[in-house]
Parts: C-alpha cells; structure tokens; sequence
C-alpha cells in the first residue's frame, strides 16, 4: 500500500466533482532527492512521484553529466486501499458492539489495476480496478447473500477528492458454510491534461547535475513552486468499504 493512503478515514472521501488521474514521461530523478527524510504529509506528496514515477523500471545512470535515476513515470495512478476503510463488520442486533453480535465481518483485498496510458488512447487515461471480498458469518443456517457498498475515490495531491462513485457488492453464503466470496470492480477515466506536468517543471526535476557543483546538493523538490506543481499532477484511485460513522469508528477503536 501506498504511504499516502495511512491514517484517512472515509470521511475525507466524500464526493467531489469531475474526475482527473496522471501522467505518462520519462523523469530522471537525482540521486540526491531524500524522500524518506520527509514527514508522512510529506512522504504523501512525493510517494506517488516514487511509486509512479522513479520507482519503477529505474535504471542508474552516471555520466560525466551528473548521477541519477532514469524511470518512467506512467500515467496510471497510485492504488489502494486507506486505512480503516478495508473491512466492515455487521452486528446483529445493529446497535450493540458486544462481539456476541457479530453477524458478518468481510475483508477487501487482491486490489489490481489496469489502465491505457499510451498517446494512442486520446485525452483521457482509462482505469480499471478489480479487487475481492471475503466474508465470514456466525449463523450458518440456510443459504444467504450479503450487500456490502463499496467506493471508488480519485484523490489529487494526497488530499482532494476529485471523484467518488459508489457501488455494491453482493456475498453468497451456501446453506452450511460460514465463508463466502465476490469479486467486483470499478472505473474512472480523467484528463490526460491534468496530470501533466509543465515543462519547466520538467526540466527543473529532469536537469542533470554535476557532482560537486551547488545544484547537486538540492532537492529540485525542496522549492515550493516545483513541490505544488507535482502535488497537482499526482493522483491515487482508492477503494473500501463505504462505511457508516458508526463502523468507522469501530474499526478505529477496537
């Protein structure tokens, strides 16, 4: 799971206007970038450029020019699930929270992505998540389906909602057995535009830089202008549980 995702509650999920997601070119980081030193808000804006960008297929390149990493940075957004929003548990009555009560528990998991960031696809970037419920239940009697609600959120720069949709998943339970599965899925598609980055920015992250000079020493990231231009052009497409206030608090305090 991606950094970012830790600590949001679902009500930072709420829903938001159109969709938007990121972009696809080559970014050669330097090797003195030090994103771990960083606190979590911090690690939250440059973990998508890590995961999405100079994390992947990074290739090490020293020249007289300069060191650094040459990866390609995909349109395709971060995935996962925020913490607390990745299982619910159903009581029986509604109302109690004794573990007596407890009818259902599911938990979301195998969350995989797909998405078309080539050129060829046009102005927007498709994605298709897929992921799996499994369910366990007290009372084995008799056969049962089960209908979990779900959400699919796109989150910009850490933090802003973008998009949300809701759908629902249904668990069959066999008469006798107490656990049951489902696959389900979701998809957004947004603005190539939106997460590009400009090219000044580019340059300014791409710039090859010369051991020993002044320039090699700093974090293209440490200047505001380039930081706030990264965070819009980042983007997280999340799914969990769409909870009441009630379950979230339950799976904060148990």
């Amino acid at each position: 799971m991606v950094p970012a995702l830790l600590g949001r509650g679902i009500n930072a999920f709420a829903a938001a206007p159109s969709p938007v997601f990121v972009l696809a070119e080559k970014v050669r980081c330097p090797v003195s970038f030090r994103f771990l030193a960083a606190p979590v808000s911090s690690v939250l804006v440059l973990g998508v450029l890590v995961l999405g960008g100079c994390a992947s297929k990074g290739e090490l390149d020293v020249s007289e020019a300069g060191a650094g990493v040459t990866a390609v940075r995909t349109a395709c957004p971060a995935t996962g699930i925020p913490a607390g929003t990745g299982d619910v548990t159903l009581f029986d009555p509604a109302t109690s929270r004794d573990s007596s009560a407890i009818d259902v528990v599911a938990v979301m998991t195998d969350v995989r992505a797909t998405c078309d960031d080539s050129d060829s696809a046009g102005d927007n970037v498709n994605t298709n998540l897929t992921f799996q419920v499994q369910a366990r239940r007290t009372r084995t009697d008799g056969a049962r389906d089960v209908t979990l609600p779900y959400f699919v959120s796109v989150v910009q720069g850490g933090s802003a909602v973008v998009a949300k949709r809701v759908g629902r998943v249904v668990v069959h339970f066999d008469a006798g057995q107490a656990r049951g599965s489902a696959n389900a899925q979701a998809s957004a598609s947004v603005s190539r535009a939106a997460a590009t980055l400009p090219d000044d920015v580019k340059r300014r992250i791409t710039e090859k830089r010369k051991a020993g000079n002044q320039s090699a020493a700093v974090d293209p990231l440490s200047a505001p202008d380039v930081r706030a231009a990264v965070l819009r052009a980042s983007f997280e497409a999340l799914v969990g549980f769409q909870l009441t206030d009630d379950q979230l608090k339950y799976n904060a305090t148990r």
